[in-house]
């Protein structure tokens, strides 16, 4: 990507300082003159063009339409000024101008300032037949980080278009670059996940510009960002699952997935099981199941490190996750 910028800059200067030597070679003027003003033009259009990374492409084409409509809009008010007012000539034209200039400003200004309520910008119109749906999933931080998206689409569970922000990548080299050891382990670790997924060609993933400048917190970026591009968010975080879903953006959690997955077991249910160690209530054992989720045995502390038959007496679901609470079978009909 970088090598074709600097072939496409290189071409556009060359281009401008021949541009330059054929006027100058047109109208008689120093040939030498003119080529240099056409490589500083390229020059000052290159820079120019470099300082605009900033700007997105939705930013762009809403400053577009606003200028569009201003212009329409100053066009019919001037029509209708003067079929009102009958002005000379020159008071005609300031007139013209002036509400040229203004409701280009205001066109312009109040387009930016609602881009996220334009849906139908030609840049984000999806030409798509009816019956043809590609979903759109924005990853966080904390999923990158987590690692587990990796095997997750590797088993094509997953088929969408990912989108990995701007912002996100910053906030992951930051944590990359942090002071803290454990800190910059889990950021390269993020940026590794990333580099691992953009090396797979069946998955499709694409970095998104749109930074929300007058927000300075990620996840209120990534609800705002989602919402744009009627997207899901992928996420681990449980505060930005819940912050989603109070604004109507849908979420998916891997945390909530693996829940879903782990083993289901009911009241009354006969299990064989093996105590590892002692649990926090007086004569209480705790052993787990396979994946990984935890099982309380009432009076079995001199169980541990044996396999014993238990009987199932109540699951509880928390937010950490499924709770199993059992007692040895040979105790459950006293």
């Amino acid at each position: 990507m970088n090598m074709t910028m600097l072939f496409i800059r290189i071409l556009f200067i060359l281009c401008c300082t021949l541009v330059g030597h054929q006027v100058g070679d047109v109208n008689n003027f120093s040939v030498l003159w003119t080529s240099l003003a056409g490589f500083v033009f390229g020059l000052l259009i290159i820079i120019l063009e470099a300082g605009m990374r900033g700007i997105s492409v939705r930013g762009l084409s809403s400053a577009v339409f606003g200028l569009i409509l201003g212009l329409i809009i100053s066009k019919f008010m001037s029509s209708a000024l003067f079929a009102l007012f009958p002005l000379d000539k020159s008071m005609k034209d300031i007139t013209a101008y002036l509400l040229t200039l203004s409701f280009s400003y205001l066109g312009m200004a109040i387009a930016l300032r609602g881009r996220d309520e334009f849906n139908l910008i030609i840049p984000y119109v999806k030409f798509r037949r009816q019956d043809e749906k590609t979903d759109t999933v924005v990853l966080d931080t904390s999923v990158i980080i987590d690692g587990r998206i990796i095997d997750i689409l590797k088993t094509s569970f997953l088929e969408a278009r990912l989108v990995v922000p701007r912002f996100v990548l910053k906030e992951l080299q930051t944590i990359a670059d942090s002071s803290d050891s454990i800190k910059r382990q889990r950021g390269r670790r993020g940026l590794e996940i990333l580099h691992m997924i953009q090396g797979e060609k069946h998955f499709n993933l694409v970095v998104h510009e749109e930074d929300f400048p007058d927000s300075h917190d990620v996840d209120a970026k990534l609800v705002r960002l989602a919402k744009l591009l009627e997207a899901k968010i992928f996420t681990v975080d449980f505060n930005l699952n819940r912050i989603s879903e109070l604004q109507g953006v849908r979420v998916l959690n891997i945390n909530e997935l693996a829940n879903a997955l782990k083993s289901v077991v009911l009241p009354g249910e006969t299990i064989e099981i093996k105590p590892i160690k002692e649990g926090k209530e007086h004569n209480q054992a705790v052993a787990y199941f396979e994946d990984g989720t935890m099982v309380v045995v009432e009076d079995a502390r001199r169980f541990i490190g044996q396999s014993i038959r238990v009987v199932i007496t109540s699951v509880l679901q928390t937010q950490a996750g499924r709770m199993v609470f059992a007692k040895p079978e040979n105790q459950s009909h006293k």
